[in-house]
């Protein structure tokens, strides 16, 4: 990931984090989510002379990407045992 694609992918999840605050993205239709999404990715369509169906892309891209790597994450801890709940139970002591 491109130091632009983190860039275009923190704006998008930061303007997320309040459009959509007051939502159960589980309970609520995707169409509605995407809407909410709208006004910053033509923001960056219009910044970096994208198409809006070409933002949706990369930004669906970029957060799959993202998620993959923060799973990766959350096993490689689990497995060195740095994520086990005794371990760290333990090193309290």
């Amino acid at each position: 990931m491109t130091a632009e694609h983190i860039e275009i992918l923190n704006k998008i999840n930061a303007f997320a984090e309040k459009a959509l605050a007051d939502i159960d993205p589980q309970k609520t239709q995707i169409s509605y989510q995407l809407d909410a999404l709208r006004p910053v990715m033509e923001e960056i369509a219009r910044e970096k002379g994208m198409s809006l169906e070409d933002v949706f892309i990369l930004y669906m891209d970029l957060a799959s990407e993202a998620s993959v790597k923060a799973e990766e994450q959350l096993q490689s801890e689990l497995n060195d045992g740095s994520g086990n709940f005794s371990h760290m139970a333990n090193n309290l002591n």
